[in-house]
């Protein structure tokens, strides 16, 4: 069975080749990547088979899916209008090179609330695709990343406090690797052939998650909430209007 994975030099797809990686031949694994000299680690450290895979080339995707069985598309991070046409190029060029099965990773989150809304409509709106297209099928739903707030330690270390607008909300939060244990699953195995599965951890406040990283990185970090207009605002500052929206959506979802 000959497995290719999308955006593979992002850190979710570069996971789920390293977990793949522990269970199946490299010959049988294909990296796409939209840039594959930035995915040529993966043939370093691996010796997988690197592909151009850019989303918006239906022609060069039909190209790259060619002899493979399955497919893992990983989310587009582009704008919500961008990603619908994008991931039906990946699902149009999979059943055009004779893919048999693809494995989504979707997100968790309310179609109602008007800041992440468009994101999630537009993953729904592939969810639906992916179920129409005829192809065998698997959808994860994520939720929260855990790896930005330990990538972010040394900013918080440096604030003495973590702040967001989820306030007493719970998140359930989850790591790149046991997500790519669960698609690795997804991909491989028969039974779990059209399910979708939310893929979280046991949800918990922004208080908790305070006190596991203090007790982490021996740190004496305490949790302040802000409003949700403030939190927008203080993301866009940093990280610009799109990804400052997509953040403050991700934590107030759960207020």
């Amino acid at each position: 069975m000959k497995i290719a994975v999308t955006a593979a030099n992002g850190k979710l797809g570069s996971a789920i080749i390293e977990s793949l990686i522990k269970t199946h031949p490299a010959n049988n694994i294909i990296a796409l990547a939209r840039s594959p000299i930035k995915a040529q680690f993966l043939t370093e450290q691996y010796g997988v088979e690197v592909r151009a895979g850019d989303y918006d080339d239906a022609r060069q995707l039909e190209a790259s899916l060619q002899g493979v069985d399955a497919v893992l598309l990983v989310s587009s991070m582009d704008e919500p209008d961008k990603r619908i046409g994008q991931h039906r190029n990946v699902i149009a060029s999979a059943k055009k090179s004779g893919v048999t099965k693809i494995v989504y990773t979707s997100i968790q989150g309310s179609s109602t609330q008007a800041a992440f809304a468009p994101i999630v409509k537009s993953n729904w709106q592939t969810e639906k695709d992916i179920k129409d297209s005829g192809l065998d099928w698997v959808i994860g739903r994520n939720g929260i990343y855990i790896e930005p707030d330990v990538d972010y330690i040394d900013s918080y270390k440096a604030q003495g406090v973590i702040v967001n607008c989820a306030g007493e909300g719970r998140c359930g939060y989850t790591t790149h690797e046991e997500l790519a244990v669960a698609y690795g699953q997804m991909l491989t195995e028969a039974k779990h052939y059209a399910n979708i599965y939310n893929l979280n951890g046991n949800p918990i406040t922004q208080q908790q998650l305070t006190q596991y990283l203090n007790e982490a990185f021996d740190t004496a970090l305490t949790y302040r909430s802000m409003t949700v207009d403030a939190y927008r605002q203080d993301r866009i500052n940093e990280l610009g209007q799109f990804m400052g929206t997509v953040v403050r959506a991700f934590m107030s979802r759960y207020r």
